[in-house]
């Protein structure tokens, strides 16, 4: 157990971080499996933007790599054209 109070408030800062980071990456994941389960091109056009800024969201606050941002936007980006 720690021993040092900033260490304590350290590791309750952390917990309460690493909640807010599970719950924006789970919303992501789920928003790109519906973005793949639409059949609609319409739809999808319209959900594309918004899968894309939660995905540089995460990108910019270090959850995901940079690089695995942008490899799933274009992946998504064909997904959409190819409909």
């Amino acid at each position: 157990m720690a021993n040092h109070k900033s260490t304590l408030r350290r590791i309750r800062s952390d917990e309460k971080k690493k909640l807010r980071n599970r719950y924006a990456h789970k919303s992501t994941r789920t928003a790109i499996k519906n973005l793949r389960a639409s059949a609609d091109k319409k739809e999808a056009t319209e959900m594309l933007p918004r899968v894309t800024a939660m995905l540089d969201k995460l990108a910019k606050r270090n959850i995901i790599h940079m690089n695995k941002a942008a490899n799933l936007k274009s992946g998504l980006a064909l997904h959409v054209s190819a409909l």
